[in-house]
């Protein structure tokens, strides 16, 4: 079944893909942002209540709709696990972005991609130069090629549909609040850190599957410090290795920039290196669907 949610999600996504704005992900953002507003008291018991708030009823109701479905027909179960894993995943959504700021960078129209760049990660992407947003755009096609496609994946093998959701709102939440109080954010990054720390090992892993693996893994050891997030310096560093490719800085949110130490080996970042990034993900992605065949092959046989 996960085989085939995946295969559905893929014609899905190539022939209708999700596009800007996201009715769905704008709506939860609203709800979250309504309930930092409402409860955030700078303790970390109203964090813990405001994310069990907004998780667990979404989380609860898809889980329910699922057994529902399955228990109607099989084949009802499988389209609802398909509809969840598109409205979560978007894989095409984030690439075809990145497309098209490294098509504005060949033709050296740098005001449009740093626009892009800006309307899609959020902060300050102005003065940044060719090199500059090229690293951006890298980093953020790594990271959510994580947070909404591999990480995804990982929770929907294990729990199904109800999994996926869980980890894509653990996610949204854990950026959304962070300018919250410390305590207040705190409890949504805890709970994002002990549901990514499993996913994001093996999205690197996948990463140096699908690219260089030797350089990939030496950058996720030796590397990953260097980021201020070390979990995104997982992915980012085996990433970067995995490509050979330099990487160091992006715009952040609130329009700051942050520095960051290099991770990766190799060249600078260009336009051609976004392509490779995106290719690199594609070959990731096939690698967990010959997963998803081979456990599937698996059941099957025992």
């Amino acid at each position: 079944m996960i085989f085939f949610s995946l295969l559905g999600v893929l014609a899905l996504e190539h022939f209708y893909p999700l596009r800007k704005p996201l009715a769905h992900f704008e709506y939860f953002a609203r709800f979250a942002a309504f309930l930092r507003d409402k409860l955030d008291g700078g303790e970390s018991l109203h964090g813990v209540i405001a994310w069990c708030a907004a998780a667990l009823p979404i989380v609860l109701v898809v889980l329910l709709a699922q057994a529902w479905m399955s228990d109607l027909n099989s084949l009802l179960g499988w389209a609802f696990s398909v509809g969840v894993l598109y409205l979560t995943m978007g894989l095409k959504y984030y690439s075809s972005i990145a497309d098209d700021i490294a098509a504005k960078l060949r033709a050296g129209r740098l005001e449009e991609a740093r626009a892009l760049l800006q309307d899609w990660r959020g902060g300050d992407a102005g003065g940044l130069g060719a090199r500059e947003l090229a690293s951006a755009v890298i980093e953020q096609l790594l990271l959510h090629s994580h947070r909404q496609t591999f990480g995804v994946l990982f929770w929907f093998m294990l729990l199904g549909p109800a999994g996926a959701v869980l980890f894509r709102i653990a996610s949204v939440l854990s950026l959304r609040w962070r300018g919250a109080t410390p305590q207040f954010a705190g409890a949504a990054a805890k709970a994002f850190h002990v549901l990514n720390w499993a996913p994001v090992r093996l999205t690197a892993l996948t990463y140096a599957v699908a690219g260089n693996f030797e350089d990939a893994m030496y950058c996720w050891r030796s590397q990953r410090h260097a980021w201020p997030d070390e979990e995104d310096g997982v992915a980012l560093a085996a990433g970067a290795g995995a490509m050979g490719v330099k990487l160091g800085q992006f715009p952040a949110e609130g329009g700051q920039r942050q520095e960051c130490g290099e991770i990766g080996l190799g060249d600078d970042p260009d336009a051609d290196h976004i392509d490779s990034a995106s290719s690199m993900i594609w070959r990731g992605l096939a690698v967990w669907l010959v997963l998803a065949l081979l456990i599937m092959v698996a059941g099957w046989a025992a």
